[in-house]
Parts: C-alpha cells; sequence; structure tokens
C-alpha cells in the first residue's frame, strides 16, 4: 500500500497556506514536508499535529491507495 497527501496539500490551497505555512503552524521540519510533498511515509506523530493545527482528520489529509494485486504495485488514482 502506498500513502498519498494529495488531500493536504489541497486543503492548505483552500485555506490559503504554503508548506512554509504549515510547517510554522505545526513545528514539522522542511525536510518533512518534503517527505509529505513526495507521497513518502510519515509517523504519526507528524500526522497527528498536521491534523490538530490544522482542525481536521487523517480522512481530510491521506489517502491510503492499495496494492494492484496484478502488477504488484500500487494502482494509481485519477
Amino acid at each position: 500500500m502506498a500513502v498519498c497527501y494529495k488531500k493536504l496539500f489541497k486543503l492548505l490551497i483552500d485555506r490559503d497556506m504554503k508548506k512554509k505555512d504549515l510547517s510554522a503552524l505545526t513545528g514539522i521540519s522542511n525536510n518533512t514536508i518534503a517527505k509529505l510533498a513526495n507521497n513518502e511515509n510519515v509517523t504519526m506523530e507528524v500526522i497527528d499535529r498536521i491534523c490538530s493545527n490544522l482542525g481536521c482528520t487523517v480522512d481530510d489529509i491521506v489517502e491510503i491507495i492499495p496494492d494492484c494485486p496484478e502488477k504488484g504495485t500500487s494502482c494509481t488514482v485519477e
């Protein structure tokens, strides 16, 4: 399974926030913001900080993408 943080960045756009605003609000490092931008795994502590500070739930910022059984890789979401 893979994770996708497109919902997070859409939420930031809707709230007229930039990545640096998210970093300042949550105390998350620029390296972690880069991991989010590249759909890499981050800790649940990071997800909790984001949700707590933005007043949202995990479902509002993270999408879990299941593996495609026939390919053995993550399915693409369009």
